[in-house]
């Protein structure tokens, strides 16, 4: 498979960690980079532009980057075309990151109510202002972007705002082949991932969606011709996915990692202790690491009540105790490898008022939609 090249950057293997938030953060892209040697591009927790201009606090602390961390990459949020554009050349200027993306495809109510995420591209003269700004004042980095195949069968925009982002200077694209409608329920649709390829093909186009292993991401390059895999919730509880994605596509399949739960226990504990390293508190990064025991341990034999107090756990040592009672001899269990995360969907997207009545008419979109905090 040919390699994936983000402006000067070549993703090899063509695998980007996609940004979620509440999970994205430095520790975890620590872990799935220690899996995979460094191998891969992986990208930050949503920020908004707004607060990043702002300088919020927990904006500041969410870019933070570890050294290792080559190249940098940050997903920003905006619908104003203003402050994304000094969002983006506070990146540049300050060499902040190496790699800008933009997200139209968050689906959440929050978002979409406002008329940004995957509501925005509904919009075509504003997504087109958002990417001119952003690329213009990105000081040479690379501007890519990541987006839904729209707000519902009936208001599809994929293939308009793909040609929009390539006349504006995008330099790759991310499809997740859902519409906001869907939120993460049904199946995602890899046909319209090929399309957007047809479509689009002087920049790269990545897929995005039902990648839950390394066979999945290879077959979805094999089936739609994409140039590379945005993988989001496949990875939840296992971040050693992206050591697999690695040896798929060096043609290892063998080397795939089916580990123990002792192996399985000694990353939640990692985990666990890098959430605190980072968040200087030992207690909130055990609290932070609770919602992931579940997409762990998934599989594996461990009573309910064995899962509920891992759930609740406060400190390290009673996060190493409990996993010490577990039975870890246990190997990987057959079918694990499923969906995990959100998998439900919504039969209505939440827009302003009057979003979809003119996909010409801009006004109605304000500063008011920037959220003042990131990471989702």
């Amino acid at each position: 498979m040919s390699l994936l090249q983000i402006g000067p950057h070549t993703v090899q293997p063509p695998v980007v960690l996609a940004p979620m938030a509440g999970i994205t953060n430095a520790p975890f892209r620590t872990l799935c980079r220690e899996f995979s040697a460094g191998k891969g591009l992986f990208v930050s927790e949503m920020i908004t532009t707004r607060a990043l201009v702002e300088r919020n606090e927990k904006t500041m602390q969410l870019i933070h980057f570890d050294a290792t961390e080559k190249p940098r990459s940050i997903q920003l949020y905006g619908v104003d075309p203003d402050t994304v554009g000094k969002a983006a050349r506070m990146i540049a200027d300050e060499d902040l990151a190496d790699h800008i993306d933009l997200n139209f495809g968050c689906p959440v109510p929050k978002v979409t109510r406002k008329g940004g995420g995957s509501a925005l591209p509904y919009k075509r003269p504003l997504l087109r202002s958002i990417l001119r700004e952003a690329v213009a004042n990105a000081g040479g980095l690379p501007v890519t972007m990541k987006m839904r195949k729209g707000i519902d069968d009936d208001h599809i925009t994929y293939l308009d705002a793909g040609r929009i982002a390539v006349e504006e200077g995008v330099t790759a694209i991310a499809l997740h082949g859902r519409t906001a409608a869907q939120h993460y329920g049904g199946t995602a649709d890899w046909d319209a991932i090929a399309r957007l390829k047809d479509h689009v093909g002087e920049i790269p186009v990545l897929g995005n969606g039902d990648i839950w292993s390394a066979d999945d991401a290879v077959r979805m390059m094999r089936e739609t011709g994409c140039d590379g895999v945005v993988v989001g919730r496949g990875c939840l509880g296992r971040p050693w996915l992206f050591g697999d994605l690695v040896a798929a596509f060096e043609g290892r399949p063998e080397d795939y990692a089916r580990p123990t739960m002792k192996q399985v226990a000694d990353v939640m504990l990692r985990h666990a202790t890098l959430l605190g390293e980072w968040l200087n508190d030992e207690a909130r990064g055990v609290i932070d690491f609770r919602k992931h025991v579940a997409w762990y341990t998934k599989g594996f034999s461990i009573g309910s009540e064995m899962r509920k107090s891992l759930a609740v756990s406060s400190s390290l040592n009673e996060l190493s105790d409990l996993l010490g009672e577990l039975d870890l001899d246990q190997p990987w269990p057959t079918g694990a490898d499923g969906p995990r995360g959100r998998t439900s969907g919504r039969n209505r997207v939440v827009l302003p008022d009057g979003w979809l009545d003119d996909p010409y008419d801009c006004a109605g979109v304000s500063v008011d939609a920037e959220l003042d905090t990131s990471g989702g």
